[in-house]
């Protein structure tokens, strides 16, 4: 199967933009150029808009098995591929968890049967995520788990992290960390601050988050892993990383498009779609978040799609879970507010979203070149829109971001060479 991109503009570093056409061949980029002549089975106009390496995302839930009311392999990977991305990675609080062989196997097996775009699963470091006895990481490993975490919850004891980072060190895998010591969340559903006061609700303070972090940048130094940080949120914790890295130790560290955008003064009332964990901190939080970014401190952008039921995000805020949904709006929220306001470059959104996760994670995808997998996502930059959480492909409508205007929406997606997202105006 041969396919031809044509009049597509491909972004080089300088931010500047080319024409340029595409060739693809079954799984693989042949040919990238100017007017390619070719025998092709299918033509694709891509109108002037911009092509892009598929996004890659190193944190989302898929729910599935156990959550399918909440989200199902099927529907979050058509939302990852209206989104434009083309690598995802399915954090393991399912039901049943995938902590042994078998499970693993039995989710790769759904995620050949299901999934429209690359799924790579995570297993658990600990079995059912109780915290305490440790997953056989080297035979989960084998079996091709893309990494170990108990995203959703922290580690809470030394030792069983010390010996999970061993583990991993020795099959060469890495340990993705909740960072949260919960000694100190005190039952908070909000960040502790003047949002909190002024609720009157519960908050979690920045340190039950940086507290851990900075225990776990010293474990990872002693045992060599490679140490990930999910969804940072504080500047202490930035702060903690910064050292780290500067002290050579391995560890790696992403940031949400939410906790980049908004911060604790976007809640207003008591609206769910607010809850996520880590919560919307200050504005000294936000803005250090940014700055870490731009340094090299965190290295890429994560969207942490959690996606929940209606219902149950409508149980109020001390009772509904956290999280919302980011797979379908990441792209043009960032690219909207983050690089048409001068803050960003479009090459460095597209290198947080792309190159730069692969390069952590040691992946061969994220690349627009020849001979590179043939994952791409064509992007309108021109066209405003209104993102509505009713035309989401996701079953989760959870999002503090409906009704923004954006620009940067995804209008075709391909993963080796398939086009897995076609926009209906398209």
């Amino acid at each position: 199967m041969r396919m031809l991109l044509k009049n597509a503009k491909r972004l080089l570093p300088d931010n500047t933009t080319e024409n340029c056409e595409v060739l693809i061949e079954d799984d693989r980029i042949i040919s990238i150029g100017g007017a390619l002549h070719s025998q092709v089975d299918q033509v694709i106009d891509c109108d002037n808009q911009l092509l892009l390496p598929g996004f890659i995302d190193v944190h989302i839930h898929l729910r599935e098995p156990g959550g399918e009311h909440k989200e199902s392999i099927e529907t979050g990977t058509k939302a990852a591929a209206r989104g434009g991305f083309t690598t995802v990675c399915a954090m393991p609080n399912t039901n049943p968890v995938p902590d042994n062989v078998e499970q693993i196997r039995s989710l790769q097996k759904k995620i050949k049967e299901k999934a429209c775009v690359r799924v790579l699963p995570y297993a658990a470091i600990t079995e059912g995520l109780q915290g305490e006895k440790l997953t056989k990481i080297r035979a989960v490993a084998e079996e091709g788990a893309f990494a170990f975490t108990d995203d959703g919850i922290g580690i809470q004891t030394a030792d069983v992290m010390l010996r999970a980072m061993k583990e991993a060190a020795a099959c060469g895998k890495a340990i993705v960390a909740h960072c949260e010591d919960n000694s100190i969340v005190y039952g908070g559903v909000v960040h502790d601050g003047l949002v909190s006061e002024r609720l009157e609700l519960p908050g979690i303070p920045q340190l039950s988050e940086s507290v851990q972090i900075a225990r776990d940048v010293l474990l990872a130094e002693a045992t060599g892993c490679h140490y990930h940080v999910c969804h940072v949120s504080s500047k202490e914790s930035v702060r903690v990383i910064r050292d780290a890295k500067k002290a050579g130790i391995h560890v790696t560290a992403e940031v949400t498009p939410h906790h980049l955008l908004l911060n604790e003064t976007a809640i207003i009332t008591k609206d769910t779609n607010f809850k996520m964990n880590p919560p919307l901190r200050s504005k000294a939080d936000q803005q250090a978040l940014l700055e870490g970014l731009l340094d090299g401190t965190i290295d890429f952008i994560a969207t942490d799609h959690a996606p929940h039921a209606t219902d149950e995000k409508a149980k109020g805020m001390l009772d509904s879970p956290f999280g919302i949904v980011g797979l379908e709006t990441a792209f043009p929220l960032l690219y909207t507010y983050l690089v048409k306001t001068k803050q960003v470059t479009l090459q460095q959104l597209v290198e947080w979203l792309t190159i730069k996760p692969a390069l952590v994670f040691n992946l061969p995808y994220g690349k627009l070149e020849e001979g590179a997998v043939a994952d791409m996502t064509v992007v309108d930059i021109e066209e405003v829109s209104l993102i509505d959480r009713a035309q989401f492909f996701s079953k989760g409508k959870n999002t503090p971001f409906h009704g923004w205007k954006v620009q940067g929406q995804p209008t075709l997606t391909i993963v080796e060479g398939n086009i897995v997202f076609k926009a209906s105006t398209r």
